[in-house]
């Protein structure tokens, strides 16, 4: 497995090695061991997401609030999203900044995006099918979200808003400066 670094040294791009042969292909998308071997993470994912999605949908950007938070890692089985991760650690060194990578079955990279980032992505492909680990359980009352429009962020999809397709949840999130926010110090949501 190869770790990549990226803006923030909590996120971090894996990429798992494809073996090929005349039959097709074989990855191992995800060693508990491994994981932590390389990047000295030891987490206990407790359940796996799969959204099919049409170009031009975008979901986001979430975030679960404490005591529920969440750490990913996300992936693409079929299709080109560009997944977008910033960072909400109020007080931190980067709050605000935001980091994006296309995500695709023809790179086969995973992203790993920790508690304390809201997380994102829009389909550039026909379609996408987007597979996720989560270390903890979604809870509909505990979700944070900021608007991916926010011009604050000034955030780049790929695709020009009017192109977006959103929820009618995703249409009403608060911008950054307006929502809860995860203390950096504290490690704490407020």
């Amino acid at each position: 497995m190869e770790v990549r670094s990226t803006l923030f040294k909590e996120v971090f791009l894996l990429k798992s090695k494809i073996r090929k042969d005349h039959r097709g292909s074989f990855s191992e998308q995800y060693h508990r061991l491994n994981l932590l071997k390389e990047t000295g993470i030891e987490i206990d994912f407790i359940q796996d997401n799969i959204t099919h999605s049409k170009k031009g949908v975008l979901r986001g950007l979430h975030y679960q609030l404490y005591p529920y938070t969440q750490s990913k890692l996300v992936s693409v089985i079929e299709g080109t999203i560009l997944d977008v991760v910033v960072d909400i650690r109020k007080g931190s060194p980067t709050f605000g900044k935001y980091f994006t990578q296309e995500l695709s079955d023809q790179n086969h990279l995973q992203l790993f995006i920790p508690k304390g980032f809201a997380h994102g992505y829009i389909t550039l492909s026909k379609t996408s099918i987007f597979h996720y680990k989560v270390d903890n359980y979604y809870r509909p009352k505990s979700e944070g979200s900021i608007a991916p429009n926010d011009p604050d962020l000034g955030i780049d999809w790929g695709l020009p808003e009017k192109e977006w397709i959103l929820s009618d949840k995703d249409k009403k999130h608060p911008k950054l400066k307006d929502a809860f926010l995860f203390d950096y110090k504290r490690n704490l949501y407020v």
